[in-house]
């Protein structure tokens, strides 16, 4: 029988597409929420992984509270350091591939050109700090199955984000302030999710290495840039969205990421992000004219 694919944090907005797109392959899947799966158990994930013996493991399971982790920090890490371990230890001899699915929150923001895979981290927050300890569970513990895949700035279909805030604002604000102090990459959960699929793929023929991927849009923007393109997109007036300064919890203000590795692994760079947006659009949308409806 072929061995299968886990995808834990199935229920989460990046883990739905992974789900979706490997059912469209009809490839054999088990989807763990976290009801199914608690990553940060050593138990479960020895029971699921005994049970099932996937040849690949996608972790999309994580604490994303970003803000909550300041003043949780032990609880965040329980899931983003802890969890990444216990799945790392599993698939250690079994021959299983494992993606695990990090942030840019890694790296200290500081920087004027896009972090490469290889530049050291330095978080400056509890999200950040609980991040990188997942990661070097995964890359200590696997380092010939390990793969890390950074992402960040995540909108789709599947859950609350950016992209579809935007949108509902479009229709009940005459004027709003969006940051322009913060650069980053719009990144579709659609289009990371396709990455991580080719990835394992590629791991499990021999012909992607272990260790650090980016799986970020091209080129950058700014989060008012992001939102004038939402807003151009409906059909409305950018000039709309007005530009304003961070305030409250500090955030990144330069969070670009790199691409160099995917040609190690044989597969080409990620597209711009307005390639992406203008392709994830129509679903985007849909969704949230169908959430008026309903209200």
């Amino acid at each position: 029988m072929t061995r299968g694919w886990l995808v834990t944090g199935a229920d989460g907005m990046l883990g739905r597409e992974v789900v979706a797109r490997l059912t469209a392959r009809r490839t054999p899947l088990l989807a763990a929420g976290h009801a199914q799966l608690d990553i940060a158990d050593r138990d479960d994930v020895q029971d699921a992984l005994d049970r099932y013996r996937p040849a690949a493991v996608v972790n999309c399971a994580a604490w994303t509270d970003v803000d909550g982790a300041e003043t949780h920090e032990r609880e965040a890490l329980a899931v983003n350091g802890h969890g990444p371990a216990r799945l790392a230890e599993g698939c250690r001899g079994r021959g299983t591939v494992l993606l695990h699915v990090s942030t840019d929150y890694v790296f200290p923001g500081d920087g004027a050109r896009p972090y490469t895979e290889t530049d050291a981290p330095g978080p400056r927050t509890a999200y950040g700090r609980t991040k990188l300890a997942g990661e070097q569970a995964v890359l200590a513990s696997l380092p010939g199955t390990g793969h890390v895949v950074r992402t960040a700035w995540l909108y789709g279909a599947g859950g609350r984000n950016f992209v579809r805030t935007m949108i509902r604002l479009e229709d009940t604000r005459v004027e709003l302030q969006v940051v322009d102090d913060q650069r980053g990459q719009p990144t579709w959960t659609g289009d990371v999710a396709d990455r991580l699929i080719a990835l394992g793929s590629s791991a499990l023929a021999g012909e992607a290495p272990p260790g650090v991927y980016h799986a970020t849009a091209g080129g950058e923007a700014t989060w008012n840039q992001l939102a004038r393109e939402v807003f151009r997109l409906l059909g409305a007036d950018p000039r709309r969205v007005r530009p304003c300064r961070t305030t409250g919890l500090a955030r990144p203000a330069y969070s670009v990421l790199g691409h160099a590795r995917w040609a190690v692994a044989g597969l080409p760079p990620p597209r711009h992000w307005r390639q992406a947006l203008a392709d994830a659009f129509p679903s985007l949308l849909a969704v949230e004219r169908s959430a008026r409806q309903a209200s």
